[in-house]
């Protein structure tokens, strides 16, 4: 199963649902890849990875150099490994224009270690250029985090239907798997009329669990630890668990519960 994180917004918490999510299906047995397609390489950081180590990177994937295969390195959490992203990224749009099929290139180049993996994360760059264009028809499923702010969220429409448009022009099988409240702080009225807002208009879209704002998510990244690993009983780690355990049966993960 490979699964997007996809968004047209930075700042909206979705590497931290990659990361977060990739240790959460670890811990629950299951063989987790995470792919970081954004050159900032923020996945890559967050479990740890120095920048030495970028190398080699998604990018060397995509355009050939080595195979998916190669470019795994393990991390600190058992069953999951990474395939970092680098600054090579910033210029891989341009490069791959001049393949055929540049929008199946990714598809095609992960398509030797699908049956390594239970599941694959893609960490999207926030757009809709060729990467993540790539990660929605490599995808089985895609889902988009939110911030229930206005600004945030307002353009939601839009997104969905160009990844639906992307789809079916290049013949891939992706579907929204569903939309993910991040950051949510019931302390601001605005956020809880956003938030009713979202949920009344895309209704059984919207993942019941919700991310609320927890300092510990935004530590962690800094210490090169997933959520599980640097604070495994506060609010944040809690929510994350009981994402994968509402994404399990979609994503047709049968697994035990998370290791204390």
């Amino acid at each position: 199963m490979i699964l997007a994180l996809l968004s047209k917004k930075g700042g909206v918490g979705k590497t931290t649902t990659a990361v977060s999510l990739a240790a959460a299906f670890a811990r629950r047995g299951q063989r987790v890849l995470l792919l970081d397609l954004d050159s900032q390489a923020s996945a890559s950081l967050s479990l740890g990875l120095g920048r030495e180590q970028f190398a080699p990177s998604s990018a060397d994937v995509l355009l050939g150099r080595v195979s998916a295969r190669e470019a795994r390195q393990p991390t600190s959490v058992p069953g999951l490994e990474v395939i970092p992203a680098s600054s090579d990224l910033l210029g891989v749009d341009l490069e791959l224009g001049g393949f055929r099929n540049k929008e199946r290139r990714l598809a095609d180049r992960l398509e030797g270690i699908r049956d390594d993996q239970d599941l694959i994360l893609i960490d999207c760059p926030p757009s809709l250029s060729l990467l993540p264009i790539n990660a929605l028809v490599a995808a089985d499923g895609y889902v988009v985090p939110i911030v229930p702010q206005y600004l945030a969220w307002e353009g939601l429409d839009n997104l969905l239907a160009s990844a639906e448009r992307i789809s079916a022009r290049v013949g891939s099988r992706t579907r929204l798997l569903g939309l993910l409240l991040t950051m949510v702080d019931y302390r601001l009225r605005s956020v809880r009329d956003n938030v009713d807002e979202i949920r009344k208009r895309f209704g059984s879209q919207v993942f019941a669990v919700e991310i609320r704002v927890n300092v510990r998510l935004a530590e962690a990244p800094g210490h090169g630890r997933t959520i599980f690993d640097f604070d495994p009983f506060c609010a944040g780690a809690r929510a994350y668990d009981l994402l994968a355990e509402e994404l399990s049966p979609v994503l047709g993960l049968v697994a035990p519960a998370a290791v204390p």
